[in-house]
């Protein structure tokens, strides 16, 4: 088949077995037979239109895939450091001896601290608490949003956090979490001075030029039997990641369960 795509090979060939079918089906009419093979020849053209439409809108839809990616909001992890020059590093708190996750980048420094208590006044479950300063050693201010915090990729939202609720309705106590009832952050183990909290999601706070930022983090674990326990203590099962976005970059850290501190009575 000379001269013939390879595309079109099979069409031909199926087109020569339509003939002889119809030969030996008694169309012996030429006419009869250039009808059908025109027939033919019209749907496969069709066939093949729709084929290449098809394609090209896959195609496209695949170069806006690739523009929403490029657009979207960059970030970096910890202990995964980037081409851009991002570096992870770990300390040990000087007072507790517990880790503290660092992420550096372009003047920039964010540390993490983490620990877990258990639901205090006879609830269930496992709170999450996550304290992290931003260091600002550029020329410029900085803007910190909240970020968000998931355990084995489910979400973990954040708690509303009052100092007391004292002078609130009862309805509002029901909607809110004590401090005095969370002792990650009353035994002063978490700073608690600025809360990243449901009320605050929208909140922008700013760092200086050569000062720093601590803010806290609470969330109740969404899973049901969380914790697994050993000879060297129980810790939460899984991974968890906290991340706060500092301008437009999320800096994200995880936490493996075993290496969050037990900070409750």
């Amino acid at each position: 088949m000379n001269g013939i795509s390879a595309s079109r090979v099979p069409f031909c060939v199926g087109l020569e077995s339509e003939v002889r079918r119809l030969v030996l089906h008694g169309v012996n009419s030429a006419t009869a037979i250039q009808h059908h093979v025109l027939q033919t020849t019209v749907q496969h053209s069709i066939a093949v239109s729709l084929a290449v439409i098809a394609l090209t809108i896959v195609t496209h839809a695949q170069d806006d895939l690739s523009v929403f990616k490029t657009e979207a909001t960059s970030a970096f992890v910890w202990g995964e450091d980037s081409l851009r020059g991002a570096v992870s590093s770990s300390v040990l708190d000087p007072v507790t001896g517990n880790a503290i996750h660092r992420l550096n980048h372009g003047g920039v420094e964010v540390s993490s601290k983490a620990g877990f208590e258990a639901v205090g006044s006879g609830g269930s479950g496992e709170l999450l608490s996550f304290t992290t300063t931003i260091v600002n050693n550029t020329e410029s201010d900085l803007s910190v949003r909240q970020g968000g915090a998931s355990v084995d990729g489910r979400i973990a939202l954040p708690l509303a956090v009052v100092h007391t609720k004292k002078g609130l309705s009862k309805k509002q106590r029901n909607q809110v979490w004590e401090l005095a009832g969370m002792n990650c952050f009353s035994s002063g183990f978490l700073p608690h001075e600025i809360f990243l909290s449901p009320d605050a999601s929208s909140k922008v706070f700013t760092v200086t030029q050569k000062k720093a930022l601590t803010v806290s983090f609470v969330a109740k674990d969404p899973r049901y039997y969380s914790v697994l326990c050993s000879a060297e203590g129980c810790f939460p099962k899984g991974t968890i990641r906290f991340s706060v976005t500092v301008n437009s970059t999320d800096f994200v850290f995880i936490w493996p369960g075993r290496a969050m501190v037990y900070c409750g009575k």
